[in-house]
């Protein structure tokens, strides 16, 4: 359906909308995006971005509420997204109106992750109503969506680096919310055998980001602790030899099509949808296997062996998770739901 006006409601992962939005429009669609600061990559508003502040307690962020309110009427969406809404006030936007919710994992990681039980009542039964998509087949029957879409990774093309040919392939990367869920301590035991035995090429492995683990770190372990905007990581991350995404609890790992889409082959645990998203070839490892993560370490410590299966990762993410991919199969399910009768 071209010229489907869709209202996108997301104020938590703003530059994943941004992403949808633009191959959306691309596509054909008119989009209104209501969304939010909090996220550090953001910066100045788009022309089809209203910004938000989502702290209904704060006196101030009601006036803009009001004006976001009297927007979104007059552009009349046909439908609406909407993903991790959690002010009251966002439920007041075009009530009545067709509603896809978009669920990105089938429960909180951790203790950090979970809602208050009253915003757990509130938006449970407001996602209730709506059409439900899931990311992943494993989130899909673990929630019981009706839908399933292609996720694709929250970085604009247009600000991928070139891709990194052998001769520039260097270390290994884990990177984000470092917690207890990443698998951490199993990762730097496998990583202490693989630097310990023949297969170790002089690599280092680099931690990227902050959270609550706090280990010891063995040899050849570099750790950059704090928050971090892409453009600081993305040089490190694209000449990889490998990101490790071996996590003991996952929905889907966005870190996972995002080393897909640099054309860094992801090493991937056997929890939750990692398996399903891997390139051909590159089979999961089991959670607890430090001798089979050692052995895949060594198996990618080879730098053009890196960069041929990095290349196939990349081929993988453009056939099948790109945003223009990801994108037309959303907007099937956007046109299908506000063709239903209310």
């Amino acid at each position: 359906m071209t010229g489907l006006r869709v209202l996108w409601l997301s104020p938590w992962m703003r530059p994943l909308a941004r992403v949808y939005a633009e191959a959306l429009r691309s596509a054909g669609a008119e989009l209104l995006l209501v969304t939010s600061d909090q996220h550090p990559s953001s910066d100045a508003a788009r022309p089809y971005e209203l910004v938000l502040d989502p702290r209904p307690k704060t006196a101030r962020t009601w006036p803009s509420t009001a004006r976001a309110l009297r927007r979104v009427r007059g552009f009349a969406p046909d439908v609406v997204v909407a993903e991790l809404v959690r002010d009251p006030r966002w439920l007041a936007f075009a009530p009545g109106v067709p509603r896809v919710e978009l669920i990105h994992d089938d429960r909180p990681h951790d203790a950090g992750e979970m809602r208050p039980r009253w915003e757990r009542g509130l938006f449970g039964r407001w996602a209730a109503s709506a059409h439900r998509v899931a990311f992943s087949r494993y989130v899909s029957q673990a929630v019981g969506a009706s839908s399933v879409v292609p996720l694709t990774s929250d970085l604009d093309d247009a600000e991928v680096p070139d891709f990194a040919p052998a001769g520039e392939r260097r270390d290994f990367v884990l990177l984000g919310r470092l917690n207890g869920y990443k698998n951490i301590d199993t990762c730097l035991q496998a990583w202490q055998r693989h630097t310990a035995g023949p297969g170790w090429a002089g690599d280092d492995l680099v931690l990227v980001g902050d959270g609550d683990w706090r280990g010891a770190l063995p040899k050849h372990v570099v750790w950059h602790r704090d928050s971090f905007r892409y453009a600081d990581v993305l040089p490190v991350l694209a000449r990889a030899k490998g990101s490790i995404v071996h996590y003991r609890r996952a929905s889907q790992s966005g870190v996972q099509v995002l080393s897909m889409q640099l054309g860094v082959t992801p090493m991937v645990s056997s929890v939750g949808a990692l398996p399903e998203f891997q390139p051909p070839g590159e089979p999961p490892i089991d959670v607890d296997d430090v001798n089979g993560l050692a052995r895949a370490f060594d198996s990618l410590a080879d730098p053009d062996r890196a960069a041929a299966r990095g290349a196939a990762a990349l081929d993988h993410y453009r056939r099948t998770y790109s945003a223009p991919v990801s994108a037309r199969a959303l907007l099937d399910v956007l046109s299908k739901t506000a063709a239903q009768p209310g």
